[in-house]
């Protein structure tokens, strides 16, 4: 049984970078401020649903959007995201969890409570290319991306006057084939300091080792500047070029071991012709990229998404 609250953790960051990180909130209002979500993951059978209702019924909540899935409603698994409103939600969370528990045990639920006014930090890994990063900057700023983004990590200089701009912590850390355990080991120990809960990969041009993959596990977002799972790896425009393509796109995924093959969150396509060269297509592919990042983004940030094997359940 797995049961977690989604945390927004600002005790030990330093004030200055708790004050900026409220800075970008006002799109949210206090309409968010008894909000809460529930997900849930089990084997699918009859009741689920009205258990569930009945449960927020008696605790005095008001249900205010709820979606539901099911692989196979004979012997498949059933899917299920709840956003409700309940008044005095802070003094009563731990309550919710204790009196959920006997649900979650009947169906054999991995559950997850999650409050909509408790902000998820973000770290923002990026390389040379800075149109994934300035697209989640400008939708963080306009209050679309409801996060905190405590610091941004890069292996190259470039980004760090946009970045800084803003008041954000910046740090440059080279990475080559030698150094590259080293640099990991700095870029965990940063996000360990700075309480991150996610990583979002914008155009970070490295591999990921398998500790890291595990520390952070379904918590990666990566965006491939590919339709997947066609040209996986690296020079997919080059790729796509060679091989003719009419169709180009991006893909938001989780990161695995398993290079670009984690769960898809997100997709996009924009159709090209045999008159379109590389640097075009990179062109088009850009602004997909970018587009396709941020909304999986907002979804993971609004827990919209479930894992189920190799796929995701994205709840609109």
């Amino acid at each position: 049984m797995i049961v977690s609250n989604t945390h927004t953790h600002v005790s030990n960051v330093p004030a200055k970078e708790r004050a900026h990180s409220r800075t970008y909130s006002f799109v949210h209002g206090n309409h968010q401020a008894n909000r809460a979500r529930l997900l849930i993951s089990c084997p699918d059978q009859p009741g689920i649903v009205a258990h569930v209702s009945q449960f927020l019924y008696e605790q005095g909540a008001n249900i205010v959007h709820s979606n539901q899935y099911s692989t196979d409603p004979e012997s498949g698994l059933f899917f299920m995201r709840v956003e409700f409103d309940i008044p005095d939600l802070d003094t009563h969370k731990n309550t919710l969890h204790n009196q959920f528990q006997p649900i979650a045990e009947k169906f054999a639920m991995d559950w997850k409570l999650s409050l909509a006014n408790q902000r998820k930090r973000m770290a923002i890994f990026v390389s040379k290319e800075e149109h994934c990063l300035r697209e989640l900057l400008w939708q963080w700023q306009n209050g679309d991306l409801y996060a905190e983004i405590p610091v941004i990590i890069s292996n190259h200089p470039i980004a760090k006057k946009t970045v800084e701009s803003l008041g954000v912590p910046f740090f440059h850390i080279p990475v080559t084939r030698d150094t590259k355990a080293e640099a990991e080991r700095q870029q965990l120990k940063i996000l360990e300091q700075y309480q991150v809960d996610f990583v979002v990969l914008a155009r970070y041009m490295q591999i990921l080792s398998s500790n890291f993959n595990q520390i952070y596990k379904n918590q990666i977002i990566n965006i491939h500047h590919s339709f997947l799972p066609a040209f996986i790896g690296s020079n997919p425009y080059a790729r796509a070029y060679e091989r003719g393509v009419k169709l180009i796109g991006a893909t938001a995924h989780y990161v695995t071991e398993n290079l670009d093959e984690g769960p898809i969150i997100e997709q996009d396509v924009q159709r090209v012709t045999h008159q379109y060269d590389i640097e075009e297509l990179k062109r088009i592919g850009a602004q997909i990229e970018r587009t396709v990042l941020a909304r999986a983004v907002s979804w993971h940030l609004e827990d919209r998404i479930l894992i189920h094997q190799n796929k995701t359940i994205v709840f609109e």
